[in-house]
């Protein structure tokens, strides 16, 4: 019995220890770290759209949730340009990353950053993840894995912002 009890106890530890993640981590109401990230096409400086109200995308052109992501996320872009989208790829390879952004027709704003600096800054743990961050500065969610943009939602959340 004592057994039992010991794993139950433990299974419910590591259960409470994930309810930090979804759309209310830790980082909920904090100051996005700014970071400039660029490479030979663009160049991102997240302060630079302070005032407005950013979905910052962290993407992998080999992530096969951040391409199941992809028509919602361009379909927002056109419906909603009011919200800048600034994606980062973690892509290794320049060449796939470019290849990715031509053949799927990404049309906004979208950087390669193979070193992580950015991903980095925001301790990232899964492909694609997206961070809204308000007017201010400010984190207000975070999503973990494909969403659907289409979401009505997203917008009304945004909208409040």
């Amino acid at each position: 019995m004592l057994r039992y009890s010991t794993l139950l106890c433990l299974a419910l530890c590591v259960l409470a220890s994930g309810c930090d993640r979804g759309s209310h981590p830790h980082e909920i109401g904090k100051a996005a770290p700014d970071f400039t990230v660029s490479d030979s096409r663009t160049s991102i400086h997240l302060a630079g759209y302070r005032g407005q109200v950013v979905l910052l995308n962290f993407w992998g052109s080999w992530c096969a949730p951040c391409i199941q992501e992809l028509p919602s996320l361009l379909e927002f872009h056109h419906e909603h340009p009011e919200y800048p989208i600034l994606a980062v790829s973690i892509d290794e390879n320049e060449a796939a990353y470019q290849r990715f952004l031509v053949q799927r027709h990404v049309d906004f704003t979208t950087v390669w950053d193979p070193e992580e600096v950015a991903a980095k800054k925001y301790a990232t743990t899964g492909w694609p993840e997206t961070f809204i961050i308000d007017r201010q500065g400010n984190i207000r969610r975070r999503f973990i894995g494909a969403t659907d943009w289409s979401d009505p939602e997203i917008l009304r959340f945004m909208k409040t912002l």
